[in-house]
């Protein structure tokens, strides 16, 4: 803004010179347009929102020695917090989480054992969301029925029962840019001096049995604090899901469109090929939803089934759709499905095709209802539509009649896949 203001201060007093030229006041009156214009034409260059490293504009990593960079952010308890609000511990750790990331849920249960561990020391801890929802997509979210919004980091925290301040930098991302978040989760500690004595990964397992710690890295690095000594390692290398910056928004989105486009196709299946498929001799959770046209409930609920068949579909699991639409109605369902977007990814194709299947979407062909509530779900009261998960081996574990809650649906899926990483079979 200073250079416009000078252009203009030498305009204004050249045009009271009789001697100044006309070119000359041309010249100057082309360089303050050129300044004024070039930021937006700057802004029209494509230029990448992330480096080649992935993080955006303003990033920078915090050096040993640094001082804990100041903040003002909102906390699921209703008011701001700042740097100055841990002013009475002799350390604090700044600890980058998420609502959706399966690395810091397993960490859940450590960090309460850590925070009770330490709660007669002058320690405190901040936990901060640096995640903002448009840099995720939504297949990304698998291990838990929460976004990371700063709407759902309430519930979240009430699901851990934690009572430190868990607090929002997704809006500008700024703070987290300042730290250098890489991951969540992603521990720094800070000296009474606020200066930065450790960063780096919480422990060295991304697991959740606390056994399969063999490092627990944040820990050792109090314990060094509080005896008086120097760190004795006093980096290490974060693990876990990479920041979501915001500006992987317009990436996200076009994956998300891409996924609408994919090819749907609708088989016919009697009941005994109802039965089979919940059989389930698969590895995978499959979500059966019944469903017609011609059913008002079920074309309400259908937009949210399809978002959550894309939520888990990284994980081991099948969304299975059954239509009861007449076979002379078949191309107005399979109209349906394409509509909503449903077909499978190349994930689920693999599911699809390992267990000798073509789709999963189906025509219901038999004449009456019975055979399919048998073969499906006896407790099935009949009304459309109806929605059952199955777990491998074909027990139901969670069922619902008339549009489900999404929020009840997800949780069970959640439980029923876990909401972290499990330890590989042995």
């Amino acid at each position: 803004m200073k250079y416009h203001a000078i252009l203009l201060y030498e305009i204004i007093n050249m045009k009271k010179s009789t001697s100044t030229s006309l070119i000359t006041l041309l010249l100057l009156f082309a360089a303050l347009v050129f300044v004024l214009v070039s930021p937006v034409m700057a802004q029209d260059q494509k230029v990448p929102l992330l480096d080649k490293n992935g993080n955006p504009a303003g990033f920078r990593t915090l050096e040993l020695g640094d001082p804990a960079p100041d903040f003002d952010l909102p906390g699921i308890d209703g008011r701001n917090y700042t740097l100055a609000d841990f002013d009475h511990a002799e350390v604090l750790m700044v600890l980058f989480t998420s609502n959706h990331c399966p690395t810091s849920h397993s960490i859940e249960q450590r960090l309460q054992k850590l925070v009770a561990d330490y709660s007669d020391r002058s320690f405190a801890l901040v936990a901060i969301n640096p995640n903002h929802p448009d840099g995720l997509r939504v297949d990304e979210l698998g291990f838990g029925e929460f976004n990371d919004s700063f709407e759902e980091m309430k519930p979240y925290a009430e699901l851990n029962g934690w009572k430190f301040p868990y607090i929002y930098d997704g809006d500008t991302q700024e703070v987290a840019r300042a730290y250098g978040c890489l991951a969540t989760p992603h521990v720094f500690l800070f000296d009474k001096k606020r200066r930065l004595r450790y960063a780096g990964r919480f422990d060295d397992s991304r697991y959740e049995p606390e056994h399969t710690v063999t490092s627990p890295d944040a820990r050792n690095a109090l314990e060094d604090m509080f005896a008086g000594r120097e760190v004795t390692v006093p980096l290490t290398r974060p693990h876990g899901c990479s920041t979501k910056w915001r500006e992987k928004r317009a990436n996200n989105v076009a994956i998300m469109k891409s996924w609408t486009e994919l090819p749907v196709s609708l088989e016919q299946i009697d009941a005994t090929g109802i039965a089979a498929l919940k059989a389930n001799k698969t590895d995978n959770y499959r979500l059966f939803n019944i469903w017609a046209t011609w059913c008002v409930p079920c074309v309400e609920e259908f937009p949210d089934l399809a978002d959550i068949s894309r939520q888990f579909d990284m994980r081991g699991f099948d969304f299975i759709t059954i239509s009861l639409d007449a076979v002379k109605d078949e191309a107005k369902a399979l109209a349906f499905l394409k509509r909503h977007g449903v077909g499978p990814t190349n994930r689920a194709l693999k599911r699809i095709e390992k267990d000798n299947r073509k789709t999963n979407h189906y025509l219901y062909t038999g004449s009456n209802q019975d055979g399919l509530m048998e073969a499906l779900d006896p407790e099935w009261p009949g009304p459309i539509p109806h929605t059952v998960l199955v777990a491998p081996g074909g027990e139901i574990i969670w069922r619902h009649n008339g549009v489900i809650d999404g929020k009840e649906a997800r949780s069970a899926i959640a439980d029923a896949l876990t909401r972290y990483w499990e330890l590989p079979a042995k």
